[in-house]
């Protein structure tokens, strides 16, 4: 299909590229194979982001590959690491799930419900973002279409199996004020999820690309007349302007009301399981103890290269902390961190597994998949992702990802 998307600052062309090849786009040109010497790619660019200076260290001995090598009663090959895991509760085929689009215009119905079909065949987690159902509606006005948000579920629980993923449906202020999770945990649509144990609610605390800031995006004066009871309006753009900012509100947290409403989410909702986000703040890691200590099921930390919706200049490269600092301040625990920003390749999700994250999330990467093919273009983006997993885990001698450990990754000087 013809794109419609662009994605300034990410690597989307080399995700393009993948949606078309899926596992061989891992490799080098092979019109190249036989003329063309090989070595070491470019440095990062970036300086500040931890995760693209780091390393993966393979170590000499492999105690690990001996012991598969025994179990195996053979030499043990990339192909024989083991990439199942349990992220936030559901079984999933790969530590790999869909981040959160929201409402944001870029997340149609096309691109949400392509997204949520392919996810479902490859067996992986999808969340739904915010503000959805404020701005489009919980039921559409036709009865031949499906609202957004019903769309989503819809095409992922028809396309899943019985087993593995889950679908993850975001609240905030807004949509507490909407009574989403109460119109989804009583909707017929949601039963076979429910059924399955495959339905969570998460609770939305930030995103990495607004730390500390609601959702924003850009509606027409028609439009925003039409939500002016949910949402606060800025006419930034001028008065001669059809366009208006509409303006989400963070919400209000301390630990005791994040406790709180963790608790509130297990009485109210006991069938589904219990996600928190976190923004990237530089208390993340009380945060997430905090929603872990309440019954968290998992906590999400959206890094400051995270975001695929609208966001303001000065946000994007000077507010929040990097996705490697994030993970570094958490930490390693037994407890299911999840782990989302600027994630489209084998490398960078290897790396975040290695520093604490049960799973990584695909946001843009997703997005511009699907866009790329709707039928395929995730599930070749992933599997080139999950051919690169397996590779670098081979190669520090581990044959499950949940072997993943600090040592695995050379942290730069000073860390």
């Amino acid at each position: 299909m013809s794109a419609v998307l662009t994605a300034a600052g990410f690597p989307e062309e080399q995700v393009r590229h993948r949606a078309r090849h899926g596992a061989a786009s891992v490799f080098p040109a092979l019109d190249a194979y036989g003329s063309s010497l090989l070595g070491a790619a470019p440095a990062a660019h970036d300086p500040g982001d931890l995760l693209e200076r780091a390393r993966i260290v393979p170590p000499v001995f492999m105690p690990e590959r001996l012991k598969k090598l025994i179990d195996l009663a053979r030499e043990p090959l990339y192909s024989d690491v083991e990439l199942d895991t349990v992220v936030g509760g559901f079984t999933s085929r790969l530590p790999l799930y869909v981040s959160a689009f929201g409402s944001t215009q870029v997340a149609s119905h096309d691109l949400g419900e392509a997204a949520g079909r392919q996810a479902a065949r490859l067996g992986i987690p999808m969340v739904i973002g915010e503000n959805v159902v404020p701005v489009n509606g919980y039921r559409a006005a036709s009865d031949t279409d499906a609202s957004p948000l019903l769309g989503r579920i819809a095409a992922y629980a028809d396309a899943a199996d019985d087993e593995h993923g889950g679908v993850v449906v975001q609240q905030s202020t807004e949509d507490a004020d909407a009574e989403v999770w109460n119109l989804v945990y009583s909707d017929p649509v949601s039963e076979p999820l429910l059924a399955g144990g495959r339905l969570a609610f998460e609770l939305k605390v930030g995103q990495g690309a607004k730390p500390g800031l609601g959702g924003l995006t850009v509606l027409d004066r028609e439009a925003a007349g039409r939500i002016a009871e949910q949402y606060a309006t800025d006419p930034v753009f001028g008065a001669d302007s059809d366009s208006v900012l509409r303006v989400s509100s963070p919400g209000t947290f301390t630990e005791e009301i994040l406790r709180q409403q963790i608790r509130l989410m297990r009485n109210n909702f006991p069938r589904v399981k219990v996600w928190v986000k976190l923004h990237p703040g530089r208390d993340v890691a009380l945060a997430a103890a905090t929603a872990w200590a309440a019954g968290a099921d998992s906590v999400t930390v959206d890094g400051a290269e995270g975001g695929t919706a609208w966001a303001p200049n000065a946000f994007l490269g000077q507010v929040g902390l990097p996705l490697g600092d994030c993970l570094t301040r958490i930490g390693r625990t037994d407890r299911c961190l999840l782990a989302s920003g600027r994630i489209w390749e084998g490398g960078r999700a290897v790396k975040a597994l290695a520093l604490g994250a049960r799973a990584a999330g695909l946001g843009r990467a997703a997005l511009l998949a699907v866009d790329e093919d709707p039928d395929h273009g995730l599930v070749r983006l992933v599997e080139s992702i999950a051919l690169e997993l397996r590779l670098l885990i081979s190669s520090v001698g581990k044959y499950h990802v949940n072997a993943l450990d600090a040592e695995d990754v050379l942290l730069p000087a000073g860390r």
